[in-house]
């Protein structure tokens, strides 16, 4: 690539001080953001994402900046643990979010889960689970997997049960995952990096022990990454997260992200119904007869006490 030039290419790493950006040719330059680029997003922590197609100027001494970012299809954000920020953009432009999640070693909450479905319904993102570690489980945990399982896949949730490490067969995945550009996300030490490594037949991306006093993971992945699986299947690998904070959700509008509350309030005696208190409410009703999981309405809850307290979670 010639000095000077301008092009333009899609963002495939961050690493926190310049991004690694693949060329519509296929080379891959390092870019970091010009000044007064970071001023226009002061909302999110990172102006530019993985999955962002940019364009960027070279200069003669060797460096490039990014100076544009077009216009994202979707993206997928989750609420910063920087106090001076709103927000930290996952990934954007990605056709999936696909969530790992694990019953034990470590345990996925239900509330974590719900958290990053409502999310990817807000910013219009399919999503999927894939239940990992199979071959750790007792026989009690593998029927609380079929349960979250049927839960989830009458909502309308396609769910995979795999184990990343033993697993030969993943070929039901990377037929699900193609053609597409697929977020890989979930708790630190559910297994996402080495699920990644046997997804691409090769080691890519760090892996971890479980923490055996706390029975968490531990963080492998810093910066979040793209693999190319096959022509146009692309992987994002995220960093492991421990909390999913929604943003950008006004109250009223929380309910219309968890499908079956929001099909069954409709026939709510009110239209402002917080499905909380209210007389002739159809979703408490629902919950009462055992229509909505309990576990889905306590995760609904949840994100409203932590929208009154204004915690992070």
């Amino acid at each position: 690539m010639e000095a000077n030039s301008v092009s333009s290419g899609l963002v495939v790493k961050n690493t926190g001080s310049s991004y690694l950006v693949r060329t519509d040719v296929g080379e891959y330059v390092e870019c970091k953001i010009k000044g007064n680029f970071r001023i226009k997003s002061i909302r999110t922590t990172n102006p530019v994402a993985v999955g962002d197609v940019v364009r960027f100027e070279l200069n003669p001494d060797g460096s490039a900046w990014i100076y544009e970012i077009q216009d994202r299809r979707n993206y997928i954000i989750r609420r910063s643990s920087n106090l001076s920020k709103q927000a930290h953009i996952i990934a954007a432009n990605v056709d999936l979010a696909a969530l790992i999640v694990t019953v034990n070693y470590p345990e996925t909450s239900l509330v974590f889960i719900d958290r990053f479905l409502i999310t990817a319904e807000a910013y219009r993102v399919p999503a999927c689970l894939i239940f990992n570690k199979t071959d750790c489980y007792s026989g009690d945990e593998r029927a609380y997997l079929e349960q979250m399982r049927v839960l989830y896949e009458m909502l309308g949730y396609k769910t995979f049960a795999v184990s990343a490490l033993y697993d030969a067969n993943q070929d039901e995945l990377k037929a699900y995952f193609s053609g597409k550009t697929v977020l890989l996300s979930g708790n630190s030490g559910v297994g996402k990096s080495t699920l990644l490594n046997n997804l691409m037949a090769k080691e890519l991306a760090k892996t971890g022990e479980i923490s055996v006093a706390h029975n968490k993971g531990m963080h492998t992945t810093t910066f979040s990454e793209m693999y190319e699986l096959a022509q146009g299947t692309w992987l994002i690998d995220t960093p492991g997260i421990k909390g999913f904070g929604t943003v950008d959700m006004k109250k009223e509008e929380v309910g219309h992200y968890f499908k079956e509350i929001f099909a069954i309030s409709s026939g709510c005696r009110f239209n402002n119904c917080t499905h909380i208190h209210e007389p002739g409410c159809a979703v408490l009703e629902a919950v009462g007869q055992h229509r909505i999981a309990s576990s889905r309405y306590q995760s609904y809850l949840s994100i409203l006490e932590d929208m009154d307290e204004g915690k992070y979670r």
